[in-house]
């Protein structure tokens, strides 16, 4: 039964992957390319890292809610925001 998950976990990693190769826009990034949503989740991501001291030292961290939901939704949602701003069509 172990390796019947095992290999379920494999085929839909393997699916996943697969799934998101071909995105486009591609960005040229010292001669390798890339698929701009990696370039929004690390921005996204940097920035949300970023905002936290500022949170943190205007008192606002305290009053939110579980923090380990409303960080990735922050970056989440500055992700959204970076496509929006650099690949918007």
């Amino acid at each position: 039964m172990r390796s019947r998950t095992r290999a379920t976990l494999r085929v839909g990693t393997t699916a996943l992957v697969l799934g998101l190769t071909g995105c486009d826009p591609v960005l040229n990034i010292f001669g390798s390319f890339f698929p701009a949503w990696v370039f929004c989740i690390v921005a996204g991501v940097g920035l949300a890292i970023a905002v936290r001291p500022l949170l943190a030292r205007a008192r606002l961290e305290e009053n939110l809610g579980p923090l380990l939901v409303v960080y990735p939704c922050l970056a989440l949602l500055l992700t959204m925001l970076t496509w929006l701003v650099f690949f918007r069509t």
